[in-house]
């Protein structure tokens, strides 16, 4: 496992994340809030990486790394890269990947990852925009950064919890108000509309699916 640091100023809802919570971290989130609360199956988040995972792949904002570790790979051992603001999720999901060829970089998703252009196949921001400061236009950002390191051709995926524009249960709105006052979640103004104007924007083919209040989006890199 290879560690690069790159410059961190943007603190985006992952520095509650340590040895000790990332042991609850998949049954909290797979196991409760997304069954649950944000109404998507752990099985729909699966069939994402397999529809869109490539033998080079960029994950970001990777939590312990349980999709990678249970998604069927396109080959025996593919090329993956962590990237996170948080060093205990890196090391957390490089110990589980250690089966792969892994790399991690520590750095935010609000700046641009110049060591990392052009170098993937695909790309994966699951269960992250939501974290993330500002509204879907101003996160957008991220997906400039991250298409810049996937080849023409490539895939950029992921999912997020939106408020707005999908369907909130009372439960999942009662979650997010707490998830937003400590400043864990930032997607009070997270909309719908939004994310498909944001992709169409970038992307000429695109496609986003929605399960409760999550929107699954898939797109092709120009």
């Amino acid at each position: 496992m290879t560690v690069r640091p790159m410059p961190v100023d943007h603190q985006v809802g992952h520095e509650q994340y340590n040895p000790l919570t990332l042991r609850l971290y998949d049954t909290l989130v797979y196991g409760l809030t997304c069954p649950l609360f944000w109404k998507v199956p752990e099985s729909a988040l699966l069939r994402l990486y397999e529809r869109n995972i490539a033998e080079t792949h960029l994950d970001i904002g990777v939590g312990t790394g349980r999709l990678l570790d249970r998604c069927a790979m396109p080959v025996d051992r593919p090329r993956i890269t962590l990237f996170d603001l948080n060093p205990h999720c890196l090391a957390h999901a490089a110990r589980r990947l250690a089966r792969y060829e892994v790399t991690t970089h520590l750095g935010s998703v609000l700046k641009p990852f110049p060591r990392l252009v052009g170098s993937h196949g695909s790309a994966a921001l699951n269960l992250m925009l939501h974290c993330v400061p500002g509204d879907i236009p101003e996160k957008a950002i991220a997906f400039d950064h991250t298409a810049g390191c996937v080849r023409p051709g490539g895939k950029i995926f992921g999912s997020t919890v939106l408020s707005r524009g999908v369907p909130v249960t009372r439960r999942a709105r009662f979650a997010l108000g707490r998830l937003n006052a400590v400043r864990s979640f930032h997607n009070t103004e997270d909309d719908l509309e939004d994310l498909h104007e944001q992709l169409e924007k970038r992307f000429s083919r695109y496609r986003v699916t929605v399960y409760g209040c999550v929107a699954l989006f898939e797109a092709t890199v120009d």
